[in-house]
């Protein structure tokens, strides 16, 4: 059956939505789907706050249910990752190293022949115009930083070991291509293996963890109570963060760990005693101290520092023999495009208004590969990209399965999944490109319902200030909370001349 998750009218009213909110709560195993696609979209309106009205009635029908941004009905899955992988024909989980090699020669082709057409054509001796060698060139770097990108996915198959059966294989050739493209790759491997041991534990999570209500306010010099105060975002401040998130965010991870948990305190092995994520704190995928690993992958840390090494030396040459501004259009522009792609990729995997969160209380691994999308970026996707935004649930369930079979492993478990399968498809590779600003302003930070039963607060949805979906919740302007996790603590605000915070 299908029942409204909140009601249309007011929350229509508030929000601008063009279609209707509902919420499918039949079986989990029926073959439809609770999709983006599916669930209601912000109309352009929505952003203009002169429109909200009936905010009360939103927030107050909707308090005591699981609801995600919009307002629809959300279920916790209750399939098994046993009933995942008997979906998925037995053929699917085969692997070819020399498939896998074949799309490494195809994409490293692609790159060499770009540049020796660019390099030998794209000349004042063919071209005379400045102008049009420049927008020519631009090309250049675009389309590099697609091919450059394909050969990180490649990598990031061998780091999965679904790029063949050979364990020395995947390494040696996931360590070479994710060298030449300034990767440490066995550091990245590692902690990335630990992001899909951890997907949507806000806790342990290694790669994507959003920030808290209280976190976010402090970025903006507010406290978590003001939130509630809804204002419009200034379009350009908003536009230049989301600029600085993509060119800046790939480096920012592997330096500081800028997207990872920060409860690096409980490490094992004690070493991240005093050590917190930010420049200089200890917490980066280029020390073997990091208490990102334990003390056996030191040799592996700096075998990735060795790769890194090897690159930086030969692009150091290239620079002193043909020339700096040649070095930067031919490698680091295209190397930004990939800084680009990657982010971008992993961003809209990972966050969406119909995604969870969860709090350790209420995490498990079903729960937390579910929280994840599926997109649509056509032939980009689908062949430079080699799939990675159009089949990321099915790898977040079985991640050793190879690229080339993922679409049919796909199909094979929606069924199982039902309506918690999640894909936004809508318009496809221009809707892919889009849903990076819409979710940029509408996913600003995570927090609990109010009113949920026990065993579902710890359950977190994404909210926002700029009056997209549902408002945050309402907290006491003498009472906020301070910290994530287990050391979030209440604090009372005394007014006084000099705003004194009493824990």
């Amino acid at each position: 059956m299908s029942s409204t998750a909140v009601p249309l009218q007011s929350l229509r009213s508030r929000t601008g939505l063009n279609e209707p909110v509902t919420s499918n709560v039949g079986s989990s195993s029926s073959s439809s789907s609770n999709s983006p696609s599916e669930t209601p979209a912000q109309s352009p309106s929505s952003s203009s706050l002169s429109s909200l009205s009936s905010v009360d009635n939103a927030e107050d029908l909707s308090r005591g249910k699981l609801v995600d941004t919009y307002g629809n009905e959300f279920a916790l899955p209750d399939f098994t990752i046993k009933q995942i992988r008997d979906a998925i024909p037995a053929h699917c989980f085969e692997r070819s190293g020399a498939r896998g090699l074949a799309y490494v020669a195809r994409d490293v082709v692609c790159l060499a022949t770009t540049f020796l057409i660019f390099h030998n054509f794209v000349t004042p001796s063919y071209i005379s115009s400045t102008p049009v060698r420049a927008t020519l060139w631009a090309a250049y770097t675009f389309m590099q930083g697609l091919f450059g990108t394909g050969l990180w996915v490649l990598a990031h198959e061998c780091g999965h070991q679904s790029f063949s059966p050979s364990k020395k294989l995947n390494d040696t050739v996931g360590w070479i291509c994710h060298s030449a493209l300034l990767v440490p790759y066995f550091s990245w491997k590692i902690s990335h293996g630990k992001h899909h041991k951890a997907t949507g534990n806000v806790e342990r999570d290694m790669v994507f963890v959003p920030k808290s209500r209280d976190k976010y306010a402090s970025g903006i010099g507010k406290l978590a109570h003001e939130l509630t105060e809804l204002m419009d975002e200034t379009p350009l401040m908003a536009a230049l963060e989301l600029f600085g998130q993509q060119i800046g965010g790939w480096p920012m991870y592997l330096i500081t760990n800028v997207t990872g948990h920060n409860f690096h305190e409980r490490q094992a092995e004690g070493r991240g005693k005093g050590k917190k994520n930010g420049f200089g704190n200890g917490v980066n995928h280029f020390s073997a101290n990091s208490p990102l690993y334990e003390a056996k992958d030191a040799k592996l840390i700096l075998l990735s520092d060795l790769g890194l090494a090897i690159t930086a030396s030969a692009l150091f040459l290239v620079g002193q023999n043909f020339g700096w501004t040649n070095l930067a259009v031919w490698y680091f522009l295209p190397y930004l495009w990939v800084n680009h792609w990657l982010v971008a990729i992993t961003y809209l995997q990972h966050t969406d208004p119909t995604l969870p969160h969860y709090e350790p209380s209420s995490w498990n691994f079903v729960r937390g590969a579910a929280a994840t999308i599926d997109r649509e970026f056509g032939f980009i996707g689908r062949t430079l990209l080699h799939g990675i935004i159009e089949t990321h649930v099915l790898h977040h369930y079985v991640s050793t399965i190879p690229f080339y079979h993922a679409d049919e492993a796909t199909e094979a478990i929606k069924p199982i999944m039902g309506r918690h399968y999640r894909a936004d498809t809508k318009d496809g590779p221009v809707g892919f490109v889009t849903s990076l600003w819409k979710n940029f302003r509408i996913c600003q930070w995570i927090e609990s319902l109010e009113g949920v039963e026990s065993n579902e607060k710890g359950v977190l949805f994404y909210r926002n200030r700029n009056g997209h979906g549902l408002p945050p919740r309402k907290l006491s302007a003498h009472q906020s909370v301070v910290g994530d996790g287990p050391t979030k603590a209440a604090v009372t605000m005394v007014a006084g001349p000099e705003n004194e915070i009493e824990a």
